[in-house]
């Protein structure tokens, strides 16, 4: 008697899945997750672009800062934008009160001892008059300690155009060093003796020597 062909679809009586039926099943689940995963690639895709951008932009960046195109703001630069000037409001001071040195920084010969003259004329209690070094291209500067700003004050009442500058002294005594562009005292009965504050254009206008402050007068063997 013939034999039963053998069902090769049955193995142990559990059914055999067909590898068409195999590819079937994952082919459908792959329809069912096919929008999450391309919502996930899309957004790889976006990440991975912006990634790329700011690595261009940064190498772009750092390029352009050693080409010199771009500056960064350093310390000296913060420094340099802080006022150096005071701002507080001074009353004039009496002249009898205020101690005076007087220094020719000008290749004019006699100009100190003049200018120390009037001064003098005027009650201010003068001191030393000399000459010294100075590149600074303006009238005068004004230079005096935290002490002596309020004597500064009524100085440069008396030497319209001139330039405070502070420096370290701590007496109340005031220098002043006439430079190029200096012509004269202003008249006795023009000075302005209302309060006011230090004037510092140097800072406006940079018309100084860098050099760094204070100024300190030299003095020289020439005439003052």
């Amino acid at each position: 008697m013939a034999r039963k062909p053998k069902d090769v679809t049955v193995l142990h009586g559990h059914r055999v899945v067909t590898g068409s039926e195999l590819r079937a099943t994952f082919a459908e689940q792959d329809d069912t997750l096919d929008p999450l995963r391309r919502r996930r690639r899309i957004l790889h895709g976006v990440v991975l672009a912006a990634l790329v951008g700011l690595l261009v932009a940064a190498i772009l960046t750092a390029l352009a800062i050693m080409n010199g195109q771009i500056k960064l703001p350093t310390a000296e630069q913060s420094e340099g934008a802080t006022s150096l000037c005071p701002d507080a409001t001074y009353d004039y001071t009496p002249h009898e009160k205020v101690n005076l040195n007087v220094y020719n920084s000008t290749s004019r010969p006699g100009l100190a001892r003049a200018v120390a003259d009037e001064f003098d004329a005027r009650k201010f209690v003068v001191g030393a008059v000399g000459n010294s070094t100075s590149s600074y291209r303006g009238v005068a500067l004004v230079v005096s300690g935290a002490a002596g700003q309020a004597a500064a004050f009524s100085v440069q009442r008396n030497l319209p155009g001139s330039d405070y500058v502070q420096d370290a002294r701590t007496d109340q005594s005031v220098d002043v060093i006439l430079t190029g562009d200096y012509r004269e005292l202003a008249k006795p009965e023009l000075v302005d003796q209302t309060p006011g504050k230090l004037s510092c254009p140097r800072e406006s206008r940079r018309v100084a020597d860098d050099a760094t402050w204070p100024v300190v007068p030299s003095t020289l063997p020439s005439s003052p």
